[in-house]
């Protein structure tokens, strides 16, 4: 998820850029880059690494003059995070400059044909293609060229393109991505975000899929796909700074919360092309995939529990033997690991200090590794053999939740893209499968819909709650797991997950009157084992909120309260399951008064043991 920003007016271009790009440096900092249009020629500068050293590079925004240009803070999908790579991309004939969010998915189709007629590429990226794509068909008419190079776009983007030949002009274009124009007085914008648009203007129009927008210093017109104007509805922002750089949200977490849809369709979209899974950093064929007698996956935290949630999947589709351990455990327990042993790492950041020990001594003992982490080029990434990103854009709030869903997807499409290459499936049921992974951020968007009313309410009843027990089978108590951690670490309630039929061993003896027990009841196979737990505890007088679906009506019966999600596949129902904990988590520590986004004693990326 990177940002991009455009600005066309009366005063000098450069600052307003990276002014728009600092508010929006969550969405990426892997670089950053502008254009400016200066005397009839489009001048390029970019940085490496943080914002910061960009506006370095520039002099505090006084090293390119100039009225109108593009900007873009960058979170690396395609190619290395580097220089080269950076965003703005430049077309062959320096004509055009672009910047893009999103990915496109025929990247490589058109820049083999781009190539077969002369044009030559120096970066590894996919948003290059567009550039020279557009030099390709402009006759003069910068629109034109546009929306010609548009139509032969696959995948989801925002773009900004500016032209040496038309210097007062910045057009953006929305394809399943965001991008709002703001309308100011002699000067006009556009953004990925409002948080860059909002210390100049208030007045917004927002694109919707497929839209053009013209933008000149003195006049907006949008456009649909087929070129013809359309009328828009100015909106009036309300927000302060502060609230937009939320994107309108009280905290970065239940933005976050509210991301993973998009952000789950994010990681498994590219990944899916004509029907098939397509992993392209992960190498092993099925010669190799039939050598491993083994996989361990390996994390700290939430990516453990990412871990235990996957287990289930892994092993159902592959029949191989699946562990899951502790990182922080895993290298003092002597482990029995070799050759025949693919470990999989789990870290959202990549650095994650005792993962990455673990990964080491893994490889040390001869094991395959593959990585599973969102950001690009981190350390983890970096040793491991193989790499799948997590693509979900940069989380801000400590508690992780679209890094959490992300991880699990990616766990669920390795388990498929194994399964088929071991023929452990049919090409039915691989399909059948496949469509039921594709059917995620759907059903994850349906969750949140479900319940985005009811859980503040629920919150009242149970945020002054000394103790909140999760209990769950199988799927269910991995995600009874992660329920009962989002609770304590931003909450500060004790919370503790337990796998139901343990029940009876020891942990009911801290069941009394109104005590609390959230129960997971979306495994399909072990509902009626789950339903005679809750009656355990109401034996003894605890209050149940169940979570489950709408046609399970013996739960529904017995609980206090219940959280609905959509039926899923039961292998991977975690993915959505876990939607409604996070909310309930967050609601909780709201009611609390908690700092929310930054519990105490927490860090978002734990680079020492």
């Amino acid at each position: 998820m990177c940002g991009i920003i455009g600005y066309t007016g009366s005063q000098s271009a450069l600052p307003i850029l990276l002014d728009g790009l600092s508010r929006m440096e969550y969405r990426g900092y892997d670089s950053a880059g502008v254009a400016v249009l200066c005397d009839g020629k489009i001048e390029v500068e970019k940085a490496h690494g943080r914002l910061q050293n960009l506006i370095e590079k520039t002099g505090d925004g006084h090293a390119l003059p100039g009225f109108a240009g593009i900007g873009h803070t960058r979170w690396a999908t395609h190619g290395a995070p580097n220089d080269i790579n950076s965003h703005p991309h430049v077309s062959g004939d320096g004509r055009f400059a672009i910047v893009h969010n999103g990915i496109i998915e025929n990247f490589a189709e058109l820049k083999a044909e781009l190539e077969a007629r002369g044009h030559t590429f120096v970066s590894e990226t996919d948003t290059e293609v567009v550039a020279h794509l557009i030099e390709s068909y402009y006759k003069g008419d910068f629109k034109a060229a546009v929306m010609k190079a548009v139509s032969r776009l696959e995948g989801a983007y925002a773009l900004g393109i500016v032209c040496a030949d038309h210097p007062g002009t910045v057009f953006g274009v929305s394809k399943a991505a965001p991008l709002i124009v703001g309308l100011g007085i002699g000067e006009n914008f556009f953004a990925s975000d409002v948080t860059a648009l909002v210390s100049y203007t208030k007045n917004v129009i927002y694109l919707n899929d497929g839209e053009f927008a013209e933008v000149r210093s003195d006049d907006v017109v949008v456009y649909n796909e087929i070129g013809r104007p359309v009328e828009k509805t100015v909106s009036r922002v309300a927000w302060s700074i502060e609230a937009a750089e939320k994107g309108g949200y009280e905290h970065f977490m239940l933005k976050e919360i509210m991301e993973q849809p998009a952000a789950v369709k994010e990681a498994i979209a590219p990944r899916i092309k004509g029907g098939e899974i397509v992993l392209d950093d992960f190498e092993l064929s099925a010669e190799e995939l039939k050598k491993i007698r083994k996989i361990v996956i390996t994390a700290c935290g939430s990516a453990y529990h990412a871990g235990c949630c996957g287990r289930y999947a892994i092993e159902s589709l592959t029949r191989i033997p699946v562990e899951v351990k502790l990182a922080s455990e895993f290298r003092y327990e002597d482990p029995i690991i070799d050759e025949h042993t693919l470990m999989i790492i789990v870290s959202q950041s990549g650095e994650t200090a005792d993962t990455k020990a673990a990964l080491e001594e893994g490889r040390r003992r001869g094991a395959s590794v593959l990585a599973i982490v969102n950001v690009v080029g981190s350390t983890i990434a970096r040793l491991a053999d193989h790499v799948l990103y997590e693509w979900a854009g940069p989380e801000i709030a400590v508690a992780t939740t679209k890094g959490f869903t992300t991880q699990l997807v990616l766990l669920y499409l390795f388990a498929l893209y194994a399964a088929k290459k071991l023929k452990k499936l049919d090409d039915f049921e691989y399909a059948r499968l496949l469509g039921e992974i594709c059917s995620l951020p759907k059903r994850i968007q349906n969750a949140i819909d479900l319940n985005g009313q009811v859980i503040p309410r629920l919150a009242e009843k149970y945020h002054n709650k000394g103790s909140i027990f999760f209990i769950g089978r199988n799927t269910d108590y991995a995600v009874a797991l992660e329920g009962a951690l989002k609770m304590k670490e931003i909450s500060y309630i004790h919370a503790e997950s337990y796998a139901a039929g343990e029940l009876k061993h020891g942990t009911i003896a801290l069941i009394d009157d109104g005590t609390p027990v959230v129960a997971v009841c979306c495994n399909e196979s072990l509902l009626e084992k789950t339903a005679n737990n809750i009656l355990e505890v109401k034996a003894r007088g605890a209050e149940v909120l169940a979570l489950s679906f709408r046609e399970n009506r013996e739960i529904i019966a017995q609980a206090d309260d219940v959280l609905f999600v959509p039926k899923t596949e039961t292998v991977f129902s975690p993915a959505v399951a876990v939607i409604p904990l996070q909310l309930l988590a967050y609601y909780v520590a709201r009611a609390n008064g908690c700092d929310i986004d930054k519990p105490k004693n927490l860090a978002k990326s734990v680079t020492v043991e």
